[in-house]
């Protein structure tokens, strides 16, 4: 089972960012401004990739609450498994879980990567 992916770190020092627009709104002076207007260009970068992550975190979202939806639909009609879409989904991911952990135990693992962050 793979570890779930933590929350995207900046790829750019923002408090740098904020320093260099603190000392061109308190100095007002060309040198100052220009090294603010210079971190634009990283800050929409950045941008543009969390959109990305975003955009990706929801189509990941949609497609595990169909497999939920599938799953629970599926058992309702007495299908001999329908688990089968919900581990279809979570095996696409690399998340479906190790055979030999009971789940307690992947309760309790889920508590310890939560503590880590």
């Amino acid at each position: 089972m793979t570890r779930p992916q933590r929350a995207p770190r900046p790829t750019l020092d923002l408090n740098a960012v904020r320093t260099h627009l603190f000392e061109a709104r308190s100095a007002r002076v060309p040198v100052a401004l220009w090294v603010a207007v210079a971190d634009l260009p990283m800050l929409i970068a950045e941008v543009e990739r969390l959109r990305s992550l975003l955009a990706l975190s929801r189509a990941q979202y949609a497609e595990l609450l169909a497999a939920a939806r599938a799953t629970v639909a599926a058992e309702r009609d007495g299908e001999d498994d329908p688990l089968l879409y919900l581990r279809d989904e979570l095996d696409a991911h690399g998340q479906l879980p190790d055979e030999d952990l009971h789940a307690a135990e992947l309760l309790a693992l889920a508590d310890l990567r939560d503590g880590d962050r």
